[in-house]
């Protein structure tokens, strides 16, 4: 029997306050976990939110060397973006406060000082990289080295992001500071680390025992984890950017960002409520429910529970629901490559429509595989859905009323037929599956079935024709338009916690009070005589334009990445002089140069080499779609080639150009003039 809670607190993923929040934050933490939390409160349930920026870490403080600023402007200036990016976005937190307020440093000390004294960590020293110069030890980020699997020399001391495998920074062969360059060497330093493996017989039965209804996922990953053995972790490292640790000797070290992070749950909660905190993290009667993505499952269902479990307090969450990953046009989002939807740009450049980009982020999540954003799919979402379906009914029913009612809901004239009952059992039924599917996080089936009591009335309106059946009973009309207005006031209801920005201008609309779940799938939330206001355009059409210029920001973002990610072809096996001597380079003079037909590459050279001439084939037309305006370029050629036949022509030597970073052909020409003929060694 599922257990009764007195309340609810919902935490959401701290975003990391080193860059804005994409869509895939938002589709694999942040809406769902809106929903959820809307559809409590909408219940009448004692429910909070929390959220908050992580703002330390070695990410932080490499931003902001590399920008010449302190760690903390970068944290001020990406804390205030991604706090107003999710207000204006309607992320319904309770609060969202940070891992830098005075109140979360002091929780985060004090919790770690109540495990010191308790005796819960284990003190190791270790051998770690030092910049001599800098005089500092070195976060694996701050390494750099080739990586001993693929042979990328721009690995981390953390990761190979050219290969993805996870590495220790002693793995790097030719290690170097990222700060000075200079070779690193090998230090001694104290730490403090959790026995994970002392926890292991608790969380193993905990997790795999009494959480078997824990999305598949979740449970596999955990239970692989587990299955491997735990280990201890570090809880402190050598920086200065982050909350110190609290003891003699420590000097020089904070607590290690995992650790002091999810703390910030905590601190948030405290800061929110100073009086009451404690009920929500140490009463039994507390439902407590993480929404984070799959990156962060082994933290919040291993490592944060085994530090709940060692302070001895606090309760345990109570699910984990955590999403996969939403790609991007097909490629895996990435901040450092710039490739992403971020919010605070959407929010411009698509004014009011933050409902838009919730549905289809809520219609495509990701919640048991990876998924994909594309724009032509948002833009079909918005007009064929969210426009055609749902604005259409609405917008028919409203406006019709008025037309014929003068705005009032008429009253039900003559009863019910099968038709009505039928259309209002279809709403009572995809109300309840919502519910249920709500209930165990299934956004994504529950937004499904919110939009088939649209449908339904989208349908019942089609097939009952009121504009029809007014010339002949109108008293017809007045029981269709009042069922109507009964469903588009459901429908204000049912899609509060998914597009709250739609459900707040319908529920103005039709004059409804305070919105409470427990409405949707009735047929008098509106009375005979109440009136309703003027009808609103409740989605507007998505043009080509729009979407076009997404799509082109993309291209541009893709092309610059491959210009950035550029390095020079490996240097081909060393050859002898004599084997290039081999080789006769001249100097050539373009007489005529025009396109092979039926070729997409080739243009024929007549060129000058001042020994009668020459007819040379070069497969560079993409790069000069223009060939006429070659004629008089010198450029360089193999002469001693043998002839060979193209196309039907033969061409006598080789044209030489260099490969750009994207792909395109350059000529090689000399920087001044030189005679046809001219040899070049």
């Amino acid at each position: 029997m599922e257990k009764k809670f007195k309340r609810t607190l919902v935490t959401t993923a701290l975003p990391y306050a080193n860059g804005p929040v994409h869509i895939g934050h938002l589709a694999g933490v942040y809406v769902p976990a809106d929903i959820y939390t809307r559809y409590l409160r909408l219940k009448g349930e004692d429910v909070i939110m929390i959220g908050g920026s992580d703002e330390h870490g070695v990410p932080i403080t490499i931003k902001a060397k590399a920008e010449g600023v302190t760690p903390q402007d970068i944290v001020d200036r990406y804390h205030n973006i991604i706090k107003k990016s999710f207000e204006e976005f309607g992320i319904s937190f309770d609060i969202y406060s940070r891992t830098t307020s005075a109140i979360h440093t002091q929780m985060a000390s004090d919790f770690f000082r109540k495990l010191y004294d308790k005796g819960e960590f284990i003190e190791k020293t270790s051998m770690q990289y030092y910049d001599e110069e800098a005089n500092q030890f070195l976060a694996d980020r701050y390494i750099t080295g080739t990586c001993p699997h693929c042979g990328n020399e721009h690995a981390y001391g953390d990761q190979c992001e050219a290969c993805g495998t996870s590495l220790n920074a002693t793995d790097l062969i030719n290690p170097k500071s990222a700060i000075t360059g200079n070779k690193p060497v090998l230090r001694e330093t104290k730490h403090w680390y959790l026995p994970l493996d002392k926890w292991e017989p608790f969380l193993r039965h905990w997790i795999l025992d009494e959480h078997k209804e824990w999305k598949p996922n979740v449970y596999g990953q955990c239970k692989s984890w587990l299955d491997m053995g735990l280990q201890p972790r570090a809880v402190s490292r050598d920086l200065d950017w982050g909350v110190p640790v609290p003891v003699e000797g420590a000097e020089g070290k904070v607590l290690y960002v995992w650790f002091d992070a999810p703390i910030g749950y905590i601190s948030n909660t405290k800061e929110l409520l100073p009086d009451t905190w404690e009920l929500y993290w140490k009463d039994s009667e507390t439902k407590m429910v993480h929404f984070i993505g799959k990156d962060n499952i082994v933290f919040h269902c291993i490592v944060f529970p085994a530090m709940l479990k060692a302070e001895g307090s606090y309760i345990l969450p109570d699910n984990v629901p955590a999403n996969e990953f939403l790609n991007l046009e097909g490629d895996k989002i990435s901040t450092s490559r710039n490739w992403a939807v971020w919010l605070h740009e959407y929010l411009r450049d698509f004014p009011g429509k933050q409902d838009t980009l919730r549905y289809t982020l809520t219609a495509n999540a990701p919640e048991t595989k990876d998924n994909n954003f594309t724009w032509r799919d948002f833009q079909a979402r918005n007009n064929n859905e969210l426009v055609a379906i749902l604005g259409n009914f609405v917008n028919r029913a409203v406006v019709l009323d008025h037309k014929y009612f003068d705005g009032k809901v008429p009253a039900i004239e003559g009863g019910l037929t099968d038709v009505d009952r039928e259309v209002l059992a279809e709403v009572k039924a995809a109300v309840e599956a919502t519910t249920a599917d709500i209930e165990n996080f299934k956004f994504r089936e529950a937004l499904r079935q919110a939009m088939n009591v649209a449908r339904a009335g989208n349908k019942y309106l089609a097939d009952t024709e009121p504009w029809k059946v007014w010339k002949t009973d109108p008293q017809r009309v007045a029981t269709i338009l009042n069922v109507s207005l009964q469903i588009c006031a459901t429908i204000a209801v049912v899609f509060e916690p998914f597009l709250p920005f739609m459900s707040g201008k319908l529920t103005h609309m039709l004059g409804l009070d305070k919105l409470i779940w427990d409405m949707a799938g009735r047929d008098d939330l509106l009375a005979a005589g109440h009136v309703i206001g003027k009808p609103e355009i409740l989605f507007e059409k998505i043009d080509d334009e729009a979407i076009t210029a997404q799509t082109d920001r993309l291209a541009r973002i893709k092309e610059e990445n491959k210009l950035a990610g550029w390095a020079p072809e490996a240097v081909k096996p060393e050859c002898s002089f004599d084997d290039f001597e081999k080789v006769d380079i001249r100097v050539g003079k373009v007489l005529e140069c025009e396109k092979v037909k039926k070729s997409k590459k080739l243009l024929k050279f007549k060129i000058d080499d001042g020994m009668g001439g020459r007819t040379i084939l070069s497969g560079i037309a993409g790069s000069y779609p223009e060939p006429e305006k070659l004629v008089g370029m010198e450029v360089l050629f193999i002469a001693n080639f043998a002839p060979r036949n193209m196309m039907g022509h033969e061409s006598q030597g080789m044209i030489l150009s260099a490969v750009n970073p994207d792909g395109s052909l350059t000529l090689c020409s000399p920087s001044s003039d030189v005679a046809p003929g001219a040899q070049v060694g």
